[in-house]
């Protein structure tokens, strides 16, 4: 994260002349637009939105379902987002960037403290919140705890309420749900712009979510060139699809241990032209040695599915077969030491 006040210019290369401090905020922590003017008709939206909730809620889940591409992965494990993931959805009259963000969550290490800032700073940049509510379950405390978060905001975006998990529940167990979601107006003193019913299993309504956030955008010009889905690095993407392998099977505390590092990754030399092959090689970084031989597992049969796994879907990325090769190695308590956490990125 850049130290930049928001009234300090990013030095990009980027033309801010006339943008308030808001939208240098936005530059800095959602992304920049790409470089020269993009066309666009009168009355064009663009515009940043991201999705709130409790773990689980389903929030990287409906981010995949309406970009139409993975950009974030997916897990039972809580705080699986670590990293401001932005996704592209374009159409004749609007641009939606959608922003992935960290859960919030109560920080037990200097990497929660670190990922709940991201938190707080895009929910103060972006034009819609899109609140998770999974259908699923019932309105706890922690709902309610992310919604007085939000209200405190200096500047508080729009809210769009989001009835998830639909494909799990019956239409009965819907209407109550979207019913108590409506009391929380009234009990928390926010408002919601409307209140969707939604599975991102299905695609069930997720249009309609696209059509609603874009709705309440502000006129502007594209932030991004068409057909561009993310501003995420490809190394990026397959150190996650590695993370996300590893987390599967794991429990208790060795989720929050686990970081992905790409160390190297080029096209193998000498390969035909037709026949690419991509090399990639990688670390998977745990805190302490007893975790290293759960990642590594019976000789080593555990690392060799994690790598299994993510090569299928670093080959569907890259439209190419890819050599990847998987060590495990050691930083102690990582999460909490500020050199550590700035060599993996955070």
């Amino acid at each position: 994260m850049s130290d930049q006040t928001p009234d300090t210019q990013p030095d990009d290369g980027f033309d801010t002349e006339g943008l308030d401090a808001a939208e240098l905020a936005l530059l800095r922590s959602a992304g920049a637009p790409a470089p020269g003017p993009i066309p666009f008709p009168k009355g064009f939206r663009s515009g940043f939105a991201c999705f709130v909730g409790r773990p689980n809620a389903g929030k990287s889940t409906l981010t995949n379902a309406i970009v139409g591409e993975k950009i974030a992965i997916t897990s039972s494990k809580p705080q699986t987002t670590r990293r401001i993931i932005r996704g592209v959805v374009n159409r004749p009259d609007a641009q939606l960037v959608l922003v992935d963000t960290p859960g919030l969550h109560r920080p037990r290490t200097l990497l929660g403290e670190r990922l709940n800032d991201l938190v707080y700073e895009t929910w103060s940049t972006v034009d819609v919140i899109g609140v998770c509510l999974p259908s699923s379950q019932r309105i706890g405390p922690g709902d309610e705890y992310l919604l007085t978060e939000i209200a405190k905001l200096p500047r508080r975006p729009k809210l769009v309420a989001l009835a998830t998990k639909t494909d799990l529940v019956s239409p009965e167990r819907i209407a109550q749900h979207l019913v108590k979601i409506m009391s929380l107006e009234e009990k928390l003193g926010i408002r919601w712009e409307t209140v969707i019913p939604v599975s991102a299993l299905t695609g069930d309504q997720v249009d309609i979510v696209v059509s609603e956030l874009m709705a309440h955008l502000p006129d502007g010009p594209p932030l991004y060139p068409e057909g561009e889905v993310t501003d995420e690095p490809t190394d990026t993407r397959i150190a996650e699809f590695i993370r996300e392998a590893a987390l599967e099977g794991v429990s208790e505390e060795l989720p929050h241990s686990i970081a992905v590092v790409i160390d190297e990754m080029n096209l193998r030399e000498g390969r035909p032209e037709d026949k690419p092959l991509m090399d990639v090689f990688a670390s998977i970084v745990v805190e302490r040695e007893s975790q290293k031989g759960i990642i590594i597992g019976h000789r080593g049969e555990r690392l060799k599915q994690v790598g299994q796994e993510a090569r299928l879907q670093a080959k569907e990325l890259l439209g190419m077969p890819v050599h990847l090769s998987l060590h495990v190695k050691v930083l102690s308590d990582w999460q909490r030491d500020p050199k550590h956490l700035n060599r993996l990125g955070f």
